[in-house]
């Protein structure tokens, strides 16, 4: 009779450690994703079984939500909070599973497909890359990608938010504001763009394309955008940021160019992530209810998953503006 392969087994073959074969197939943090790939590529070339993916061949149930984020920025920090709360009285345990910023286009579809049904029983997509995915799990997305949104979803208002960011600074008399965008993928990103649009047509400003810059979430991406929009001798005055973490090197960057914040550069963000409210200056800031948002696709989820459908699939939930110590009236 042919001996079953032991988790030594699998540790031998992928080339690691018992403890990391353990956390990679019960799905415990502390594993990379590629090294979570190979052993589990090892795992099914030989036919292992562990005891969560035995139960879950048994009951055909896990008891654990998976929750997919690009990386643990403080974004999908705080909406991972929210997901655990929503939870904490449930029956599911919580799976969080992160991508990289290098990995390639829709690596959640390949993500869900090798988790459902062995290691979760539902999942949430923060921020995703894709616009649909075929799972044989109920999935809900928080602050989709763009296209047609068949999926559940739960997002914010972005478009008023940045709105409301843009019209405070044109109240405070600036007239020059610039404007470093998000993910050019997701709705949340365009809706921002638009709302800062929509406030300077209807204070009769021009959008001047040399005051946009694409900074797509990412540091070096949101840091060359404003230096080369800082460094021009008719810059702004004030500049929105997309999100939290470019709004705060915005203000590196003012800095590095001698420019003091408030006084020669206004700057808002948007999220409000923790950051905002301990950074010198304090950061101005629309904040959505990042947890909330986390709970909200958290119980949609619940239903989905006990065959309830929901009565709203598409949740949008407000924003509200805080002003802090970056904005102040133009010198």
């Amino acid at each position: 009779m042919k001996r079953r392969p032991t988790i030594t087994d699998v540790a031998a073959a992928a080339g690691v450690s018992v403890a990391t074969v353990s956390k990679a197939v019960n799905g415990r943090y502390g594993v990379a994703p590629e090294t979570v790939d190979r052993v589990l590529q090892v795992v099914a070339d030989l036919g292992y079984e562990s005891s969560l993916i035995a139960s879950s061949m048994r009951s055909r149930t896990t008891g654990v939500i998976g929750v997919l984020v690009a990386d643990f920025e403080p974004f999908s920090a705080e909406v991972l909070k929210g997901v655990g709360q929503a939870l904490s009285d449930s029956r599911y345990d919580l799976l969080a599973y992160s991508g990289t910023r290098s990995t390639a286009e829709g690596w959640e579809r390949r993500s869900l497909s090798r988790l459902s049904g062995t290691l979760i029983d539902g999942a949430i997509m923060v921020t995703p890359t894709v616009v649909n995915v075929n799972a044989d799990v109920p999935v809900v997305a928080i602050d989709p990608h763009t296209g047609p949104a068949d999926l559940p979803t739960v997002e914010c208002d972005s478009f008023g938010g940045a709105l409301q960011a843009t019209r405070s600074l044109i109240d405070l008399g600036h007239t020059r504001i610039g404007f470093i965008a998000g993910r050019p993928d997701l709705r949340s990103s365009i809706a921002r763009d638009a709302g800062y649009r929509r406030a300077l047509t209807d204070a009769g400003l021009p959008v001047d394309p040399a005051l946009v810059g694409s900074g797509s979430y990412r540091q070096d991406a949101v840091r060359m955008a404003a230096l080369e929009m800082l460094r021009r001798s008719d810059r702004p005055t004030a500049v929105f940021a997309a999100n939290d973490l470019s709004a705060l090197e915005i203000v590196r960057v003012a800095s590095e160019l001698g420019l003091e914040v408030p006084r020669d550069l206004s700057v808002i963000g948007f999220d409000d992530v923790p950051e905002a409210s301990k950074a010198i200056p304090a950061l101005s800031t629309v904040r959505q209810p990042m947890q909330v948002l986390g709970a909200e696709a958290a119980r949609m989820l619940l239903d989905l998953m006990d065959g309830i459908t929901p009565t709203v699939t598409h949740v949008k939930l407000p924003t509200r503006l805080v002003l802090r110590e970056t904005t102040a009236p133009p010198a």
